[in-house]
């Protein structure tokens, strides 16, 4: 077991060390798997913790979806211990330890950088050392040290709190308990450095805010405007699993509202920088609604997916550039709505990555909308048979309430009779709508050896 001896130049305060009657956590509320992971590792001689928002969260009362697990071993010592391991990562080196779907993340102590001239880097040296770019951002980081070191290199006081499985008691060693109960987010360090290391530490800032209804400290808040930018050097890949955080898990409002006043929605979705200049467009209406409708679906433990949100948020651009097709160069509307949805998904996905399993169902929604405006015959019927059109429903009604125009409000209301009686409001006999084309006779086939002999 470490002695927690703090560096001279720590940045962080004395270590607070709560005993098993000090704290409501109990290893019922750890999950099985974590547990094992836990034990085998303590059981092999490592230090084993649970670390960050698992601790941050059971003190809280809430039950954490994730535990993660911090030790001593290194990530090729933890494989070894465990045949159900896989290494991953290249910036950050981790151990996954799989269990079915239920997936416990390893990862080894993290120690200084080589710059740092303490005497406590002086082990971290030996190890591969973390590299900057020009910007400093941290683009490989694979140096390991003491859980005192690796306290220091945590983001936010909250999620530097350790629950050691060998005693029960739980190592602050930032003073997030303090942090927690006074609901004050607070980062560990000089902000704009942290920020320039991972700028999604931005993100996550607002995210803890909204998530555990926290205030950000005014060193927290100050700096994010101006580097918001940062967000651009971020893979576009690592942004989408960051929308789906910001999005789908029951606070999309609140942070969407966080988000554009500290300038970083505008850096995720730069397509809908105009339309955010005004808060009374239809556009910001259109995504708020959607975003409040998503919250109260996540709530009720509903199912909801990130394909129809990015419909709803990438809809005004996309019909922006159809009517300057259909101006420019005559298409007609659905071409020129499938080259458009072609470009706006492409230039998206420069900043945020959009998946083909949802990027192709919201061309889907944006073409039914278009289908929708058939009412009559075999048409009609194959649009009320299409897989998403729930999903065209759901945002033409959106789209009716939020605009308000006469023929959306009619249109709406036709798909909602024609869904409890599709016959009886579109036809008994789906087909072609006007008067029946006449069928040319067949041609009849002469019987064999009936050709003339000349």
């Amino acid at each position: 077991m470490s002695s927690f001896k703090k560096p001279s130049n720590s940045r962080l305060p004395q270590l607070t060390k709560l005993t098993r009657d000090q704290h409501p956590i109990s290893r019922k509320n750890i999950s099985d798997n974590a547990l094992k992971v836990l034990y085998r590792l303590h059981n092999s001689g490592f230090e084993a913790y649970l670390v960050g928002g698992c601790v941050r969260d059971l003190l809280l009362g809430i039950q954490p979806k994730d535990f993660d697990v911090t030790t001593n071993a290194t990530p090729e010592q933890v494989k070894k211990l465990f045949r159900n391991c896989r290494l991953i990562g290249r910036r950050f080196r981790l151990a996954h330890i799989v269990f079915g779907r239920d997936i416990i993340e390893v990862a080894t102590f993290r120690g200084h950088h080589k710059e740092d001239n303490d005497e406590a880097t002086s082990h971290a040296r030996k190890q591969p050392i973390a590299k900057t770019d020009e910007k400093g951002f941290l683009v490989r980081d694979n140096v390991y040290g003491s859980i005192e070191e690796d306290a220091e290199r945590r983001d936010f006081t909250v999620n530097a709190m350790y629950y050691n499985i060998a005693d029960f008691c739980i190592y602050d060693f930032a003073g997030g308990k303090k942090d927690l109960d006074a609901g004050i987010l607070r980062l560990i360090g000089d902000p704009e450095q942290r920020y320039r290391e991972d700028p999604v530490r931005m993100l996550r800032a607002i995210r803890f805010a909204t998530k555990l209804n926290m205030q950000m400290d005014k060193q927290v808040q100050e700096p994010i405007n101006e580097m918001a930018s940062l967000l651009r050097n971020i893979p576009p890949a690592r942004l989408f699993d960051e929308f789906l955080k910001m999005f789908m898990s029951g606070k999309a409002s609140a942070n969407f509202e966080m988000m554009v006043q500290h300038n970083l929605f505008q850096q995720m979705f730069p397509v809908l920088k105009t339309y955010l200049k005004d808060e009374q467009s239809p556009a910001v209406a259109l995504i708020q609604r959607a975003l409040s409708d998503t919250d109260k679906r996540v709530n009720n433990e509903q199912r909801v997916t990130p394909a129809y949100l990015l419909a709803v948020m990438l809809w005004y651009p996309m019909e922006a550039r159809r009517s300057q097709l259909e101006v420019e160069s005559g298409l007609p509307p659905m071409d020129a709505l499938n080259i458009a949805s072609a470009d706006v998904i492409d230039r998206q996905c420069q900043t945020v990555a959009l998946p083909k399993r949802f990027s192709l169902p919201v061309r889907d929604i944006w073409q039914l909308q278009l289908r929708l405006q058939s009412t009559r015959g075999g048409k009609a019927m194959k649009v009320l048979e299409h897989k998403k059109f729930r999903a065209a429903y759901d945002f033409l009604m959106l789209r009716a309430e939020i605009e308000g125009s006469d023929a959306l409000i009619e249109l709406s209301q036709f798909w909602t009779k024609a869904q409890k009686a599709p016959n009886k409001v579109i036809g008994n006999k789906p087909g072609r709508s006007g008067p029946k084309r006449r069928r040319r006779p067949r041609a009849r086939k002469k019987p064999k050896g009936s050709e003339s002999n000349e």
